[in-house]
């Protein structure tokens, strides 16, 4: 049997295990399992021989930067982003993939207008690293939004939002169980000129794409890109080099 997974903590509500498990029954494909692999201690989980057992394995908060110490070899478009979500056991060596920018850049470029040239970034994790490099693919300019920068929550202003009229949540804020956290910045200021863009999946529609509608902007939550990047997880999985 192969066997694939997701690690990261907390894995209660992922998205992944069920996705693979109806893409398994679906496609009648047998003798595959995919395991929710909670984990805090990355040390801990290498030292159990536990991921060198597995096919495949995705990885998701808060693990997808450091897991890099951990691997043997970065994919070309891993190693300029700087974060990892799918790694391949070829042969006992573990190989990192990034697919989320893929999975990104697939799903916003639909929906995009002459008029998004400019993107505000809020969070700077492992994700946000995937989405800088997909912006970088657009050729659509940006600005990273942390407390721990030099560009902060309260230097958005009206000003601000009519540079960048693509937002992107990047942060966990919102996500299911704490569904009525949302990132601070001034909704009065949009328009239906701005595109906000939420990765949390779960609710369909979060406080900060809720707040988006009321101002009649395109609004879109991270389920596509979501199974975009586990498509392409698999065609790595599945592909024998």
């Amino acid at each position: 049997m192969k066997s694939f997974g997701l690690i990261g903590y907390p894995l209660e509500h992922s998205f992944s295990k069920f996705y693979f498990e109806n893409k398994f029954f679906n496609e009648n494909i047998k003798n595959v399992e995919y395991l929710n692999i909670e984990c805090k201690d990355l040390d801990e989980l290498v030292n159990s021989k536990q991921l060198i057992k597995l096919d495949g394995f995705n990885v998701t908060i808060p693990h997808k930067e450091t897991i890099i110490n951990y691997l043997d070899e970065l994919s070309p478009e891993a190693q300029l982003i700087g974060a990892i979500n799918c790694v391949k056991n070829n042969g006992g060596r573990l190989v990192g993939h990034n697919t989320d920018y893929l999975g990104f850049l697939k799903s916003l470029k639909p929906i995009l207008k002459p008029h998004h040239e400019s993107a505000l970034v809020l969070g700077n994790g492992g994700a946000t690293k995937a989405v800088i490099y997909a912006l970088k693919k657009l050729n659509i300019t940006f600005e990273i939004v942390s407390r721990n920068s030099s560009f902060d929550y309260d230097d958005i202003n009206k000003k601000c939002l009519e540079k960048h009229r693509i937002i992107i949540n990047c942060t966990p804020l919102g996500s299911y169980p704490k569904i009525d956290s949302f990132p601070n910045i001034p909704y009065k200021f949009l328009t239906e000129k701005h595109i906000l863009y939420d990765l949390v999946y779960n609710p369909k529609i979060s406080r900060f794409l809720f707040y988006g509608k009321e101002k009649n902007c395109t609004v879109k939550n991270g389920m596509e890109m979501l199974t975009i990047q586990a498509d392409l997880a698999w065609k790595i999985w599945k592909c024998k080099k």
